[in-house]
């Protein structure tokens, strides 16, 4: 009798939970963004890209989607969502609505400034499908990452970080196999300059290539989303076939943060890489995953930051053009972070000790003149400032700068860009409502919610690039981009520091001029991993050097040179040190612009 009493007991368990159902909404998934925006920004952190209202003090268009129910009742409602700006409670508030009516419940104003699961009440769903839509109702950057709609009376979602992975690969179906992209001779990650050039070099070489970027634009830095000009010489290499695509790339020099968007040429750019026949662009992806067999990368898998669908792409060699060295990361390969010690690297620009010093992070904006009046609100919960300390500019520059050792500027950049907002918000409510007689006719025309990073990890190759490589002008065998900026370290200007000790946002630095001089190719190639490239700010060099070579011009002309090496590995059947050991005459005979015929 027991024994059947307690059969029956678990059937009853087993059918209440086969009984449970959990409808899971990604955020960015949404059918109509409206005015809100996807951030991708920490996805090494939350797995996840979330949808963020980023009006610039305006509130933003509704997002809204359908989300079809297996079957009617009651189901408890959760949002994920954070208190980005807590001093107590931040601006970024906005509700849910489900069929047009308002959950009783405003979010973003918890006073609590982490990621979290909000129990927004329970509701009786009577329909098939159901629309969801997130209103915005300050235009300052609330967010939401997703909604969890359960009938489990007592179930909680988890919010710890592989707790909540592994339920978010099951809610999305991402456990199954990913989509095949292909095989591809070159698997570029990261289309920023560096990358992108790196395809099209690679492709007009003959090679299949995969030009994989985690945002809707390319560029990088340069892209309508950041606003950073290019810098840096193509005009002074040894080689004159090298820089051809960075000009082509070059949309003129609109400067800074400039509120034309157009000026930073993201049109051209894209329709440069898709006339491209060899080049396979995918854009809005994020890898996160890499497969290995032993020391050679045999593929990676990325997710669409919109849709979440998974693509698996293999490849015979791999470039990491990401910035952040995520790549290589992923793979294992030996890197750095932060500044090396004097005693280490012998440079007298170093650091007395090392430590986790990094240049820091841009949010960049620029206000425009109208032709009436305009308010803006006070802002209690960004930074402070006074008639004794404010920024009387009505635009920003490479100076607005966050980081400095304060954060990590990989695992805390959500941290980091939103102390950016902060500084503007609170610096432009400053200046419209104290300086009304400049101000009054100034709206906010533009503000980067994508931050424009300068520096992270740095891949190590078989040679490290110093301090006294680019002083002294040394010219190796394998010297390949000639590079021409100054040795270029930020630091926190100090009458900043004066009054934001430890939350700076503003930068100075020192320009030390240097003559040009070239770096080598071993420079961009991993020293423990065989397949695989690198090129743009993460590539091998001491932090002192990295002020030098981290300038987009010269980053564009690193691509170029991965491209035609990863040429002759294919066609040699190689890797690339064994290019540097047993093929750099034919390398250089390249860089010369001499007849090579390419790959067929």
């Amino acid at each position: 009798m027991k024994t059947t009493l307690r059969i029956l007991l678990l059937c009853l368990l087993a059918l209440q939970v086969s009984a449970q159902e959990h409808v899971f909404v990604e955020t960015e998934s949404f059918a109509d963004k409206g005015g809100w925006v996807i951030d991708q920004q920490s996805f090494s952190v939350m797995h996840s890209s979330y949808l963020m209202a980023h009006g610039m003090g305006r509130p933003v268009k509704d997002a809204a989607t359908t989300v079809n129910f297996p079957k009617k009742g009651k189901y408890n409602i959760w949002v994920r969502t954070k208190d980005w700006a807590p001093f107590p409670k931040g601006p970024g508030k906005f509700q849910l609505v489900i069929d047009g009516q308002a959950v009783n419940k405003v979010f973003g104003e918890s006073g609590s400034d982490e990621w979290k699961w909000y129990p927004a009440g329970e509701i009786d769903i009577k329909n098939d499908q159901v629309k969801l839509a997130l209103k915005d109702l300050t235009g300052f950057n609330g967010r939401c990452d997703a909604i969890l709609f359960t009938n489990a009376s007592k179930f909680t979602p988890p919010n710890k970080e592989e707790e909540l992975l592994a339920f978010r690969r099951k809610q999305l179906n991402l456990t199954s196999k990913p989509a095949e992209a292909g095989h591809f001779d070159l698997v570029v990650v990261g289309g920023g300059i560096a990358g992108t050039c790196a395809a099209i070099s690679a492709s007009r070489m003959g090679l299949k290539v995969a030009l994989i970027q985690d945002r809707p634009v390319l560029g990088g830095n340069n892209s309508s989303e950041i606003r950073v000009h290019l810098m840096g010489d193509v005009d002074k290499n040894h080689y004159p076939k090298l820089g051809r695509i960075v000009r082509e790339m070059d949309n003129g020099d609109p400067g800074n943060g400039n509120p034309d968007a157009r000026e930073y040429g993201d049109a051209r750019k894209i329709a440069i890489v898709k006339d491209e026949k060899n080049i396979s662009l995918f854009l809005n992806t994020h890898v996160d995953q890499v497969e290995k067999e032993q020391d050679i990368i045999v593929a990676v898998t990325g997710r669409n930051i919109a849709t979440n669908q998974e693509y698996r792409f293999s490849g015979s060699f791999f470039a990491d053009c990401t910035g952040d060295g995520t790549l290589g990361f992923l793979a294992g390969a030996d890197f750095r972070m932060g500044r090396e010690s004097k005693a280490e690297t012998g440079e007298s620009l170093a650091s007395e000790k090392a430590d986790d010093f990094t240049l820091g992070t841009s949010n960049l904006w620029a206000s425009l003149e109208k032709d009436s009046v305009s308010s803006f609100p006070a802002t209690p919960w960004a930074l402070q400032f006074s008639d004794e300390y404010h920024i009387d500019k009505g635009k920003a520059d490479w100076e607005w700068e966050t980081g400095f050792g304060n954060f990590n500027t990989i695992y805390e950049a959500e941290k980091i860009r939103d102390h950016n907002l902060r500084a503007i918000y609170g610096n432009w409510s400053y200046l419209k409502n104290n300086k009304a007689a400049k101000y009054a006719k100034s709206e906010l025309a533009w503000v980067a919610y994508i931050g424009g990073k300068r520096e992270s990890r740095r891949l190590l190759g078989d040679h490290i690039l110093n301090q006294m490589d680019i002083q002294e002008g040394k010219f190796y065998p394998d010297g390949a981009v000639t590079a021409t900026w100054t040795i270029d370290l930020h630091f926190p200007d100090p009458k900043n520091s004066k009054y934001f000790e430890g939350q700076e946002f503003f930068a100075g630095t020192k320009h030390i001029k240097v003559a040009p001089y070239t770096i080598p190719y071993r420079c961009l190639y991993s020293r423990n991993i065989q397949n695989l490239f690198m090129a743009g700010r993460n590539i091998s060099t001491t932090h002192v050097a990295f002020g030098s070579t981290r300038v987009m011009r010269t980053c564009g002309m690193m691509g170029e040179v991965v491209g035609f090496a990863s040429y002759l590995t294919k066609k040699h059947k190689t890797s690339p040190r064994g290019v540097y050991q047993d093929h750099l005459d034919e390398l250089v005979t390249i860089l010369k612009g001499e007849t090579l015929a390419p790959q067929p």
